[in-house]
């Protein structure tokens, strides 16, 4: 075509500048002005990039003034178009629009405008869009969305309670599995499938000071939940942004001292919207009739006003009934009003247990067992079930019989809507700690500072001495010498002789302070070139992260990592299973988060436990307290810190003193009130909360239908040509690891959830779990998800031309793929993604209408395709332009009983499920008063509601590919 002054062009390569306009040409060059973008480009003539923007009669056109034109005419003047049509504002016909006026800004968006204006995309990047919609699609219809994509092993009970708790409307529940039991998983599983569902967008954590970080870690690491924490530091600087310093983030991270030390922070907490409230070390929330402490009244005002509560406590009874019943009142205060009425009704448990435990001995049912179950489910006949129960020809029936009786008397009796409690004992898989404790000879250095430091110190609180006492090398250090303790310490000698025994080991050595921990990695180096890296609270978190890599690192790494005690909080070194004690905390609690790190879920290996100590040293009274008087190396101790509480003074002047004269009498004492407690733990253990609380097979069904995606080849390609196509680099570094990175041609100038200077990823769940330096990949990663959000809104794939080389066919056959999108346009926390996503629906038209898509399946087809180069593609589209429209106004009336089947099935779906739900709640709530009015009436308004946004979802035309027949 000859280029003319006037005409309207836009770039092929740069479509975002907008609509162009010729302003200069002469032999060899023309010049294009790009007014939207205020750009100017000079283009060769016998190769430009630039296409010719025409319309058609029919088409509607915008002016730069801003008004519409409805096209019944085009005529043309030396080159340059006149389009006259009836203005839409004003319905006046006849007005003449010339294209030199027509608007800067037009934007060519339906893949048709795409296609015919030459801005072909890749045949690669069509079937990338294709492949992103169904999976799309795909990810938000499944029962498992918000639990695959989480970096943690795959532990069933875990995997059940979250998919529980996590789908249900506004959440109010207890999570109390004991210690190692990984409830803070549970807890950000739940919150995840929460903020994925829609259903929470503001979430506040509040935890001790102490475990800030850990949870900030872990909610990072695990479920890409990044958290902001919140002290008054923080909020003084989010005055510049909003008046409530917490109206300036989504995900809200801050410790319980922080909001019920300041009124001021507190009601500001309060004035802000929340959806989801968490509570860890809920236990510490003391309360009594008469004296509610000032924490639990902090998070009562907290949960009395936000939908949505998780406390989390690993000893749900053990400060007593009255306290356990104190945290489910901050759940339904409407529900648990009395504690004596409370009382008598868990009493009334026991019968319930008795006849579960009977249907799962799987031994026939005697007449009392059939009438105790009778009665219990006196709204529903059982006699089928009972003739299904005793029916041994049939095993399986059997079995559901039993199972669904099982389910039926959980379900309607107790508190397990409300309380998730998880043991040891229950719960099988757990290592065996091998415990070694090592006295030692104390050094003649630190008996002479020791001394020393006693006349100094002697006015400081019993308190302040014990801990300075617990601690010889810093009073060593203390009094002039700064580096040379480990020279002479004992347990040092012994550190370097168990390391170089255990050379095919990886330790863990664990010191109170980061001091302590960075000398003894000089030790380590100097003495003897031991590969040792350290981790303290001093770093930041990718110095961390590097540290922990680095130990991790099978060839090559360290063989030893030194941690300080709040810098090994948050991280789990399963990998690992020799742990040393080089110093004991004061505290029974941290000694139990020290032995955590190893000992948990998913430990593989029995543990070694080393505890080397200084004789006559006030550590010496801790590792004999705690071995002899509470076993706690050798087993969890949940009875600890209640133990710890009654001899604390005692204990504190042994080791402030050194005179520990009374230790043998508070061992046997601490030996027999932890008896006591534990027996009172293990008689108050609830077997019919513990059944419905791990899941059963449910439970493990779940873990293997999500370890069956995991290392999804198609997934991985996927990815893979995602990143290919936003223009990311990408570098094998072997053991299950990429390294992505920006590069210099991407399609955005950043890419979602990816940091500046790139990431390791692995598509292995195994290798994310001993390197919490690579992000794990799933369907649910940011980087996915955001990858997918940036093709589709970029228009990426919209348009292709390909070529299908079949002689079977005549040159020229055109067929025309077309991908339809249903989209209800609602609100996200209505629900409306589990019933009606975005539905993709793809025809496959021959030339003259006829839908080939059930026969012509999508990949099969692919295959058989070439890719053709845009020129050539360009001057295809131009020659058949008219047959592609007319087939596309074939397309759109074709589409119409398939938009309509897919609002069908969807509606039905929604009414079968929630009407299920419904039904189900409302028989519970004729039986179990832990169904809250407000579930039931949540699901009536949103059946309501659902039916409406279904209703009136829209079809459009989301892109397309235009297939010849070629026989070269």
């Amino acid at each position: 075509m000859a280029f003319a002054i006037g005409q309207r062009w836009i770039s092929d390569t740069e479509s975002d500048l907008g609509l162009g306009t010729i302003v200069a040409i002469d032999a060899r060059t023309v010049t294009l002005m790009f007014a939207a973008s205020e750009e100017e480009r000079l283009y060769a003539i016998s190769d430009a990039p630039i296409t010719r923007v025409t319309f058609a009669v029919g088409d509607t056109i915008e002016a730069h003034e801003g008004w519409s034109l409805v096209v019944t005419d085009v005529t043309e003047d030396k080159g340059v178009l006149c389009y006259t049509g009836t203005r839409e504002d004003t319905g006046e016909q006849g007005v003449e629009l010339r294209e030199i006026f027509l608007s800067h800004q037009i934007r060519f968006n339906k893949p048709q405008d795409k296609l015919f204006t030459g801005q072909i995309d890749r045949m690669d990047n069509f079937v990338l869009r294709y492949h992103a919609l169904n999976n799309q699609y795909k990810q938000h219809k499944s029962p498992l969305r918000g639990l695959t994509g989480m970096r943690a092993g795959l532990i069933p009970h875990q995997l059940f309670i979250a998919q529980e708790v996590g789908r249900r409307y506004a959440p109010r529940v207890l999570l109390a599995d004991e210690v190692g039991l990984g409830k803070t998983i549970e807890a950000g599983m739940i919150i995840h499938q929460q903020v994925l569902a829609g259903r929470a967008e503001r979430i506040l954590i509040v935890v001790p000071e102490t475990l800030t970080h850990q949870w900030l870690v872990e909610m990072m690491r695990r479920f890409n939940l990044h958290f902001s924490v919140f002290d008054e530091e923080r909020c003084i600087e989010a005055y510049a942004d909003a008046a409530n310093p917490f109206d300036t983030q989504q995900l809200v991270l801050c410790s319980l001292d922080f909001l019920k030390n300041s009124a001021k922070r507190h009601q500001q907490a309060l004035e802000a919207d929340w959806d989801l409230l968490v509570v860890d070390e809920a236990h510490h929330l003391e309360w009594s009739v008469d004296a509610p402490s000032a924490g639990y009244l902090a998070v009562e005002s907290l949960a009395s006003k936000i939908p949505a509560v998780l406390l989390l406590t690993a000893t749900p009874e053990q400060l007593g009934r009255e306290s356990h019943f104190a945290r489910l009142r901050l759940l339904d205060p409407d529900r648990f009003y009395d504690y004596q009425s409370f009382v008598d009704e868990e009493d009334n448990y026991a019968p319930v247990a008795e006849a579960v435990s009977q249907l799962l001995s799987g031994q026939p049912l005697p007449n009392e067992a059939k009438n105790q179950i009778t009665e219990l489910l006196s709204e529903q006949d059982v006699e089928p079930i009972f003739k299904a129960i005793s029916d041994e020809q049939h095993p399986e029936q059997q079995a559901l019989a039993r199972q669904e009786l099982v389910d039926n008397l959980m379900d309607r009796h107790g508190t397990g809507r409300v309380l998730f409690r998880n043991t040891r004992a229950a719960i099988k898989g757990f290592p065996e700690r091998r415990v070694h404790l090592l006295p030692m000879a104390m050094p003649e250095q630190y008996v002479r500072a020791i001394k020393v430091s006693k006349i100094f110190n002697v006015d400081l609180s019993l308190e302040k001495q014990a801990g300075i006492m617990l601690y010889p090398e810093e009073v060593f250090q203390e009094l002039g010498d700064s580096g040379s303790w480990w020279q002479f310490d004992s347990r040092v000698d012994w550190l370097i002789e168990k390391v170089k025994e255990k050379r095919s080991d990886k330790i863990l050595v664990i010191a109170s302070r980061a001091a302590t921990a960075l000398q003894l990695e000089q030790a380590l180096r100097e003495r003897e070139g031991i590969r040792a890296t350290v981790f303290h609270e001093g770093m930041s978190i990718i110095e961390r992260d590097k540290a922990a890599a680095y130990f991790a690192q099978e060839d090559g790494g360290a063989q030893v990592l030194i941690c300080s005690e709040i810098g090994s909080e948050g991280r789990n070194f399963q990998f690992a299973n020799q742990l040393v004690m080089f110093d004991l905390p004061f505290n029974p609690d941290l000694l139990e988060q020290r032995i955590g790190r190893l000992d948990r879920i998913g430990q593989n290996s029995d543990i070694d436990v080393f505890v080397p100590y200084l004789e006559g040293s006030s550590q010496s009274v801790l590792a004999r307290w705690y071995n002899e008087g509470l076993n706690a190396f050798a087993e969890t101790c949940p009875t600890g810190r209640t133990v710890y509480e009654q001899f604390s003074y005692e204990l504190t002047e042994m080791i402030a003193t050194g005179d520990s004269a009374a230790l043998d009498d508070v061992i046997a004492q601490s030996v027999k009130i932890n008896q006591q407690l534990k027996q009172d733990l293990e008689h108050g253990r609830d077997r019919l909360l513990e059944m419905h609380s791990n899941g059963g097979e449910r439970a493990q069904e779940l873990v293997e239908k999500i370890a069956a995606k995991d290392n999804d080849t198609q997934f991985v390609s996927f990815a893979l040509s995602l990143f290919d196509c936003i223009g990311l680099n990408q570098d094998d570094k072997g053991e299950n690891a990429l390294v992505v990175t920006p590069s210099e041609h991407m399609l955005v100038p950043s890419y979602p959830g990816l940091p500046y200077d790139g990431a390791t990823i692995t598509f292995d769940r195994d290798t994310a779990l001993s390197r919490e330096d690579m992000n794990f990949m799933s369907w649910e990663h940011p980087m996915i998800q955001g990858g997918i959000d940036l093709l589709l809104s970029e228009g990426v794939g919209a348009s292709a031309v390909s070529l299908l080389k079949n002689k079977a066919l005549p040159v020229g056959t055109m067929l025309l793929e077309l991908v339809y999108l249903v989209d209800a346009q609602a609100p996200k926390r209505s629900g409306i993604a589990r019933f009606l996503p975005q539905t993709p629906i793809r025809l496959m038209l021959d030339g003259k209408g006829n839908d080939l898509s059930a026969q012509v399946e999508f990949d099969s087809f692919n295959r058989q395709l070439s890719p053709i180069n845009r020129h050539m593609a360009s001057k295809l589209v131009t020659s058949v332009q008219a047959q592609v429209q007319a087939l596309i106004a074939k397309g759109d009336e074709a589409i119409l009983p398939k938009h309509e089947q897919v609002k069908q099935q969807a509606n039905a779906e929604m009414k079968a499920s929630l009407s299920a739900e419904l039904e189900r709640l409302l028989a519970l709530k004729a039986v179990n008063p832990n169904i809250r009015d407000e579930e039931v009436q949540v699901i009536e308004q949103q059946i309501t509601e659902l039916e409406g946004f279904i209703s009136q979802a829209q079809i459009q035309l989301d892109s397309l590919r235009l297939i010849v027949v070629s026989h070269n």
